[in-house]
């Protein structure tokens, strides 16, 4: 993947008529972004199926992640960040994605997991919110538009057995409200520290969080090939290219556009899991995917960053 255009500091001007190419790449970079992290279902069911332990796996993403990144920062001599950027990237690694995947995993535990999922992805509105109360955004009719699409597809996609506890919901708002702050601090910090950097401190901590997780309650390793294969699946895939390709795309868009975007995510999903697990599409999820795909395409058009 390319360093130096994800890294850029500010996109160009939008074009007072046409589609600014600045955006469309913005949401290709997003779109790549949800396509990795859509598959990341699909292969973590491959590597729990060959005896692999969660925490086992999301260590062993972090850190095959992390040390890829590494190679290609030694490769390409890009600086480590330092001081107050390097403390908030660790933060964001080691607590931003950890807690953000505690509440996740414990609201699947009293609730259901489309509930859980409708929980999640209220991070879109969240963002497009904090982002008009902090002035970096305007909410323009067209993002507030958009939002609304999004959500109501995602509420039509995981429509089937929205059920679960008053814990499982706080646990769901919860994980949805951490990775706004994730989203929006990472928005300020990448631009400082450019987007491989930020994408690599960020996996090293999480993967030391999840290491020595591992090491207090033990955990099982894949024993097959194949579970090996969707663990490294996982790691590069489902994490490097959506890490790196969430940041490139959130400094050509914002944080707002790009949260939007990334609902994307379960309807990749969704179509993954069709082809490659036999689960079937009914009506309603097909019509929800539409209202995601077309607040998609209307985003990516739209000509003005604001």
């Amino acid at each position: 993947m390319g360093t130096d255009g994800a890294s850029t500091v500010t996109a160009a001007a939008a074009p007072e008529r046409g589609i600014d190419g600045s955006r469309l790449v913005g949401a290709a970079w997003v779109a790549a972004s949800a396509t990795g992290f859509g598959a990341l279902g699909v292969l973590g069911k491959v590597a729990f199926a060959s005896g692999a332990s969660t925490a086992a796996v999301l260590f062993l993403r972090f850190l095959i992640a992390g040390a890829l990144m590494s190679l290609v920062m030694g490769g390409a001599r890009l600086p480590w960040p330092r001081g107050r950027d390097l403390v908030i990237l660790v933060a964001m690694g080691g607590i931003g994605y950890v807690g953000q995947a505690f509440c996740y995993f414990s609201a699947l535990r009293h609730a259901s997991a489309g509930l859980t999922a409708l929980l999640l992805y209220l991070y879109p509105a969240f963002v497009t919110l904090a982002a008009a109360a902090l002035g970096r955004q305007r909410l323009t009719p067209l993002k507030a538009g958009a939002v609304a699409a999004a959500m109501a597809g995602i509420m039509l996609t995981v429509s089937d057995g929205l059920s679960g506890t008053p814990a499982g919901i706080a646990f769901g708002a919860g994980a949805a409200v951490i990775y706004t702050g994730y989203i929006l601090v990472g928005e300020q910090v990448s631009r400082r520290t450019g987007v491989i950097p930020a994408a690599t401190v960020i996996m090293l901590a999480a993967a030391a969080v999840f290491g020595a997780a591992l090491l207090l309650e033990g955990g099982n390793w894949p024993e097959s090939p194949v579970g090996w294969g969707a663990v490294a699946g996982i790691a590069i895939l489902a994490t490097v290219v959506p890490m790196v390709g969430f940041f490139a795309g959130m400094q050509r868009l914002g944080a707002t556009d790009a949260a939007t975007l990334s609902t994307l995510e379960p309807v990749v999903t969704l179509l993954l899991a069709a082809i490659f697990l036999g689960e079937t599409l009914g009506k309603v999820e097909l019509a929800g995917a539409s209202l995601v795909l077309g607040a998609v395409v209307a985003l990516a058009r739209s000509g003005s960053r604001d």
